[in-house]
């Protein structure tokens, strides 16, 4: 067998992180809430204003990302601020964008399209 080769328990391990992580990203509020936190640290008032979700909604959804160790957070006397600290959701979001966001109307290229 070749060193390079992966070794199936292993390749099971990285699966079900790759699963989690996806579950976790296939939530709309979430997905939006790591949008804006890939482009840099917000406070929880920022990231309700840009994104209209509601107090409540907005705690829950950033309760998840925390426990799913996605975001950091910080406090600055009143403020709480998160980031994005997964290198893996990072560049999840980033494959996304370039996907999804990087054409008119947010629409994915097609295949005769090339991306900007």
């Amino acid at each position: 067998m070749p060193t390079e080769a992966i070794e199936l328990d292993d390749m099971r391990h990285a699966a079900s992180a790759a699963c989690a992580l996806m579950k976790t990203l296939a939530n709309p509020d979430r997905l939006l809430i790591l949008c804006q936190l890939s482009q840099g640290e917000k406070r929880v008032g920022e990231l309700e204003a840009l994104l209209g979700i509601v107090q409540p909604t907005l705690s829950q959804q950033l309760t998840v990302l925390r426990e799913q160790q996605l975001v950091s957070t910080r406090r600055d006397g009143k403020h709480i601020y998160y980031s994005l600290c997964s290198p893996q959701a990072l560049a999840l979001m980033r494959a996304l964008f370039n996907e999804f966001c990087r054409t008119p109307g947010g629409l994915p290229a097609s295949p005769t399209q090339p991306h900007p």
